[in-house]
């Protein structure tokens, strides 16, 4: 995975918030700015669209070959917590952050 962040000036672990953040809460580019400048992390939006482009499709791939096809209105709240743990953990092993 540190291939895919090979040349940019920012840690793996900023643009892996960064992807995240984008498709996550449903956001814009410049609001995921707003949110990394909050935080003192100075990036365009330009940036932030490229490593969703570039990196993204490849979190997307390997979250969604991790996850089941069940719904959530079909699982009992403590079932769905549970999976939902171990979601986080899943995203956290495959963001570079942790």
């Amino acid at each position: 995975m540190q291939s895919l962040y090979r040349g940019h000036r920012f840690p793996p672990e900023i643009i892996s918030y960064a992807v995240w953040l984008y498709p996550r809460f449903a956001l814009s580019f410049r609001d995921v700015e707003d949110l990394l400048a909050e935080r003192g992390i100075t990036v365009s939006y330009e940036a932030i669209r490229y490593w969703c482009l570039k990196v993204g499709e490849t979190y997307a791939l390997s979250l969604r070959r991790k996850q089941g096809r069940l719904g959530r209105r079909h699982l009992k709240a403590a079932h769905y917590r549970l999976l939902r743990d171990l979601a986080f953990a899943d995203w956290r092993e495959v963001s570079c952050v942790g």
